[in-house]
């Protein structure tokens, strides 16, 4: 079964081209936006890539 997870504010199109290469998820367009979709478990780890990233690009930017 296929699920669909949104795509979170900050993230860069090099971030989903890298989730996309590495994990089994795909990029669709729906009218909510655009969303990844795939297995639970591939997205369940893309979930922690992603807040993985995200919290490192703020500290990034708190250090300025």
């Amino acid at each position: 079964m296929l699920y669909e997870m949104r795509l979170p504010p900050g993230i860069t199109t090099s971030m989903v081209i890298k989730i996309m290469e590495k994990y089994d998820v795909e990029l669709v367009q729906t009218d909510q936006g655009p969303v990844l979709q795939g297995e639970l478990e591939e997205l369940e780890k893309v979930k922690d890539e992603i807040v993985k990233y995200l919290n490192e690009r703020i500290k990034e930017l708190e250090g300025r």
